[in-house]
């Protein structure tokens, strides 16, 4: 995590632990396995300062399944919102892919050598053994000719020679009837059902395509991988993977942490609460590829915390989520490690654009340090939005590079603190910076 994170030591500390607590359960007994229950967080700071980046790092490094919802949308209409458990059902589809895509790259030997016999039997006439009853069938001599030519057409594919030839191959028309249900609480599973419903009662109809023999022999791949694949096993895998090592995120937790007792949307609020608990505490979940029980999925929770605190979600929802870990707002000092420390550092993604065009861009140290010194300056008098504000600054401060790269006759350009003051000389100056757009 620190490769990626600047700062943050208390919160990457809990998720490391709650990881590798996870799988210390799996070292278990079974009996004393299914005891233990994830230690789910409550991760309290401002935006931008790294909360949904931790966590989506963390699932990374895992391979976990996962899945960012934001607690408001369940608010957004009126008392119903957006059924809990649809956040399940999503989670099991992400693991689907996930296990899906782990299947086809065992595969893909086999499935690449399968779809080249079937792009070969496109590109030559019918082998002698598969000529129709009224033709002769031809001597041995024949068929050692016809497989000598099909050789040499494999020569010719695989070194490019047949790549702007067109074939014709026959691919499953994607063509469903076209019917709308009112979404509502619990109305994806009847709208997953009639999918599936319909599916099974058009047969699957096919069409004729041309396609280059690059595009076609990906296509025949494809197809041919799914063939290889159970999508049984794959359903299963994901419900086990979901079960075992999911993390959902629950970003915007503070927008539904209302006091109790209060009238108007706060009602909403706890209801919202109320709903999320069951799946929270643990439950079982009707989900496409099964029933999913929650009882080990870690629930990783954020919120700003301006106007409510923790204490403010209800006693069984505090009690969920026993581990709260505050993140610190980000200084200067933070902003010039961030533009230049991690892997993912937003000035090596600057230079490596750049680089497309030929351009060797270079940043002083000056004017990081003056870049990180504006970007403080102006989340201090603006809104405070942590990191997110050096996008803003970079953006406006390579814009002309950008702009110009094409035409650029200069290949090495260089940034000083100069060039920062130059380009930024009106918010540099200005005492009052809430009219400017950084």
């Amino acid at each position: 995590l620190d490769k990626y994170i600047v700062g943050q030591h208390d919160a990457k500390r809990a998720v490391a632990i709650a990881l590798r607590n996870r799988w210390r359960r799996q070292q278990l007994e079974p009996e004393l396995r299914d005891e233990i229950a994830p230690k789910n967080i409550i991760m309290i700071g401002p935006t931008g300062v790294g909360k949904t980046e931790i966590a989506w790092r963390l699932a990374a490094l895992a391979h976990s399944p996962f899945l960012k919802v934001e607690a408001s949308k369940f608010t957004e209409v009126g008392y119903v919102g957006r059924d809990v458990e649809s956040m399940i059902r999503d989670l099991v589809e992400l693991a689907k892919n996930m296990v899906q895509q782990e299947a086809i790259e065992t595969v893909k030997v086999r499935a690449a050598e399968q779809a080249e016999e079937r792009l070969l039997d496109l590109l030559l006439p019918p082998s002698p053994s598969q000529a129709s009853e009224g033709q002769a069938a031809l001597d041995e001599l024949g068929q050692q000719h016809y497989q000598k030519t099909r050789e040499k057409f494999r020569q010719y594919l695989h070194e490019g020679k047949l790549d702007d030839r067109f074939v014709e191959l026959e691919v499953e028309a994607r063509n469903f009837p076209m019917i709308e249900v009112i979404s509502g609480s619990g109305m994806e599973d009847m709208d997953i059902n009639i999918k599936d419903m319909l599916g099974n009662m058009f047969p699957k109809q096919s069409k004729r395509r041309k396609a280059k023999v690059p595009e076609a022999l990906k296509i025949l791949t494809q197809e041919e991988s799914q063939k290889l694949i159970d999508m049984d096993n794959v359903a299963q895998e994901a419900v086990e993977r979901v079960e075992q090592s999911g993390i959902i995120f629950l970003d915007e937790i503070d927008k539904i942490a209302g006091r109790e007792g209060a009238a108007g949307p706060d009602v909403s609020r706890e209801g919202v609460q109320r709903d999320l608990l069951p799946i929270v505490e643990g439950s079982t979940v009707n989900t496409k590829s099964g029933m999913v029980k929650t009882d080990h999925i870690l629930f990783i929770a954020a919120g700003a915390f301006h106007v409510s605190k923790p204490s403010d979600l209800i006693p069984e929802m505090q009690g969920r989520f026993p581990i709260r870990v505050e993140l610190q707002a980000l200084e200067k000092s933070d902003f010039v490690r961030i533009l230049s420390e991690p892997q993912n550092a937003l000035l090596k993604q600057y230079k490596a654009l750049l680089e497309t065009e030929d351009i060797e861009l270079t940043f002083e140290s000056d004017a990081i340090d003056e870049v990180a010194t504006i970007a403080e300056r102006v989340n201090q008098q603006t809104e405070n939005i942590g990191a997110r504000r050096l996008y803003t600054i970079l953006e406006r401060l390579v814009d002309d590079i950008s702009f110009n790269a094409p035409d650029m006759t200069e290949k090495q350009v260089v940034i000083d603190r100069a060039y920062v003051q130059d380009r930024l000389n009106e918010i540099v100056q200005s005492q009052d910076l809430s009219h400017y757009i950084l």
